[in-house]
């Protein structure tokens, strides 16, 4: 089957213009958009709030920043990055994808989904062009983060992190990561920051499964699959995101504008520092993953219905049947699918669990689960 905060720093810098987050209602886009031009309080700069008594104000202007030094930000970046590679059974389909070291002794930043369903991690380190096996230390599939861990890593170069609350709309930033999966140096893009809170949908290729990301980092770059993971650096170095998406090949074909998405860093080291708490919640799983080995989704009116028992899982052994709905589980109520995960989620393989079930009759039976091994989810 298939969420110790880290704190960003308490200077605040002065408010500068932010996006309101694209949507999918035009309306909402617009509006939130002049919102996030006036500043939020509808004053024009450089003049008092209306009905206010104050007098026009001149405002302050430094001398612009120079433009972004790609070569050497990429210098900073890439020797703290990692290729990842992953298979996945039956079938040894695999992935690729990119990773940010976050310590010395091999624990390393990436997107959930680069990770999602795999059996095997492989991971090169740039900074060192080793390979190491790597174990999942948890993930928050809602937030498309995960942290894994290299087996017998040390002295690993270090990333490092910045704070996405500093970021503004027109900041210049690098997306560096493994572009097309194939490896060697991590390729780097320049672009400006056009949305610090978009929200999308995003398209796993590998399972064709669809995800609703929110407060997300848009950039007006060209970023690439093989790139997921990989770190949004600004103009000194420092992540201030995680790689996750990109926009779709149709657009980009009708000549559209080519965007990438990032995770803000503020929110994956939140995540981060949960899995490292070693205290799971609804949506942040941590340690290997428990299985039940069903299919389901949302019963009427309440429920997970059963829509496939997989053959050989836990599930099929105890005598669930497809058709068949879980109710609660060791006595708490599921009422939808995703309750159900939630549950599992805190579960460890080799636990036990009881089932209630409504069977295809409307009969109720308790049924006890012993839970499986599985990928990460």
């Amino acid at each position: 089957m298939d969420d110790v905060p880290h704190r960003a720093p308490e200077y605040r810098p002065p408010e500068s213009p932010r996006g309101g987050g694209r949507v999918l209602a035009l309306v909402v886009a617009v509006v939130l958009a002049a919102a996030g031009l006036l500043g939020y309080r509808g004053e024009l700069p450089g003049f008092a709030a209306l009905g206010g008594a104050g007098t026009a104000v001149a405002p302050i202007v430094g001398e612009p920043l120079p433009p972004l030094d790609t070569v050497a930000v990429a210098a900073v970046v890439q020797p703290a990055l990692v290729n990842i590679n992953t298979t996945s059974r039956p079938l040894g389909a695999g992935s690729a994808g990119s990773g940010i070291v976050l310590s010395a002794d091999g624990q390393v930043l990436t997107s959930h989904h680069v990770v999602k369903g795999a059996d095997t991690v492989t991971v090169t380190d740039v900074g060192n062009g080793e390979v190491y096996r790597a174990t999942v230390l948890g993930y928050d599939s809602t937030a498309d983060i995960a942290l894994i861990a290299l087996e017998g890593a040390a002295g690993l170069s270090v990333a490092r992190v910045g704070s996405s609350a500093a970021v503004r709309i027109r900041d210049e930033v690098l997306a560096i990561g493994n572009a097309g999966g194939l490896g060697g140096t991590p390729t780097a893009i320049g672009g400006v920051i056009t949305d610090v809170d978009s929200t999308i949908v995003a398209l796993n290729a590998a399972d064709l499964t669809r995800k609703a990301l929110t407060g997300m980092l848009e950039v007006a770059a060209p970023v690439s699959s093989g790139q997921s993971g990989g770190a949004l650096a600004d103009r000194w170095g420092a992540v201030v995101g995680v790689v996750t998406a990109a926009s779709g090949q149709p657009q980009r074909e009708e000549g559209g504008q080519a965007n990438g998405y990032a995770v803000p860093i503020d929110t994956a080291m939140r995540v981060v520092e949960q899995i490292r708490s070693g205290k799971p919640t609804e949506t942040v799983h941590i340690g290997p993953t428990a299985t039940l080995g069903v299919l389901i989704s949302d019963a009427y009116p309440t429920g997970a219905r059963v829509d496939v028992a997989v053959y050989g899982a836990p599930a099929y052994h105890a005598g669930l049947i497809d058709g068949e709905v879980i109710v609660a589980v060791d006595g708490q109520p599921v009422p939808t699918a995703r309750a159900l995960r939630g549950v599992i989620n805190l579960r460890k393989p080799q636990d036990a669990v009881r089932l209630e079930v409504l069977g295809v009759d409307g009969a109720r039976r308790v049924v006890e689960v012993v839970l499986e091994l599985g990928a990460p989810n």
